[in-house]
């Protein structure tokens, strides 16, 4: 471009208008104050929001204990009035074991219970359970036996409903007298110990078992080890020896009443109506049959103890905390 041309010649340009200039608008006055007050609002909203929660938790907790200390202070049992006529339960359900509601310290208590209280005129153990441990069982069996002398006038029957087998049997042969239902299954007087052996799928799979023990014994019944004859000999002392016990007790319970069988004690179990013909059992009968026609006290009162669900609570929650402490304890310094 020839800037000495006029303007409109040819050739001649003209640069584009340069942008208004736009005046800087100034906040409004106070701007500041009030920046500051919605950021001081904030932070006490999320302060009361805190405060709420920790109120909330805290009460959570109050709440739970609360429970727990009700729960464990009312455990149920009776809920009639005990000095009233009545016949006692104590249920034993499920495998007989020290873990379970089936387990000595449960039964023994209800059973105390039952007889110590004046309205009961008798105490029936109401089972269903396929057996689990002898010692649970012996425990139960001996306090019967302590409980029947004591308290003489009160019978201590046994009322079976679809099972009683092995370590129940055992229970069961305590009681004075045992009823049935002609399609119950009873017996299995006998004692087993079960495991596995891997040795020759490890042989397969070329897999080495590396056991360290201090003693020759110690790795006795290890599933990945062979078993040995000395070993296999040792076990089949031990279960001989418990299953005699087992039979004592049966013998002991039912006298004359048993018909001598060759497979009497050999571990099968019967009917019902079987094991009344073998001496078993003694006849049939229901629950309320037995309350109403042989104990006279038709009104049932169930003794049976039952763990309920704060002290499962209170298990797990003092076993973790014996846990963190034992892991504090490992975690001073000069215990490593």
């Amino acid at each position: 471009m020839n800037e000495s041309q006029p303007p409109g010649t040819p050739g001649y340009e003209t640069s584009p208008p340069a942008a208004p200039v736009q005046p800087v608008r100034a906040e409004a006055p106070g701007w500041e104050r009030a920046t500051l007050e919605r950021l001081l609002q904030a932070g006490l909203h999320e302060q009361r929001q805190g405060r709420r929660w920790r109120t909330f938790v805290r009460l959570a907790w109050l709440a739970f204990f609360v429970f727990l200390a009700w729960a464990m202070f009312s455990r149920g049992g009776a809920s009639s009035d005990k000095t009233l006529p009545h016949t006692a339960v104590v249920e034993i359900k499920g495998e007989i074991s020290a873990d379970s509601e089936a387990s000595a310290e449960f039964v023994v208590a209800a059973m105390r219970a039952a007889f110590e209280d004046e309205g009961s005129r008798g105490v029936v153990l109401l089972i269903n359970s396929p057996g689990g441990s002898p010692v649970q069982a012996g425990i139960i069996n001996d306090e019967m036996r302590r409980l029947k002398a004591k308290y003489s006038n009160k019978p201590l029957l046994a009322v079976v409903e679809e099972s009683c087998a092995s370590a129940a049997y055992y229970i069961a042969a305590g009681a004075d007298r045992i009823f049935v239902d002609k399609a119950s299954i009873v017996g299995s007087i006998g004692v087993l110990m079960d495991g596995f052996g891997f040795v020759g799928l490890m042989e397969k799979l070329g897999v080495e078992r590396r056991l360290m023990t201090a003693g020759e014994n110690k790795g006795f019944l290890d599933p990945f080890s062979p078993q040995t004859d000395k070993h296999r000999q040792h076990a089949q002392v031990m279960l001989d020896q418990i299953h005699k016990q087992f039979i004592d007790v049966v013998k002991a319970g039912r006298g004359k009443r048993l018909k001598e069988s060759p497979e009497l004690f050999t571990g099968l179990f019967w009917t019902g109506q079987q094991a009344v013909d073998m001496g078993l059992a003694d006849q049939l009968g229901s629950l309320d049959q037995v309350a109403r026609d042989v104990i006279k006290a038709e009104d049932l009162v169930d003794y049976t103890r039952r763990a309920n669900v704060a002290e499962k609570l209170a298990k797990k929650f003092g076993a973790s905390i014996g846990e963190g402490a034992v892991r504090a304890f490992k975690a001073m310094p000069g215990l490593r």
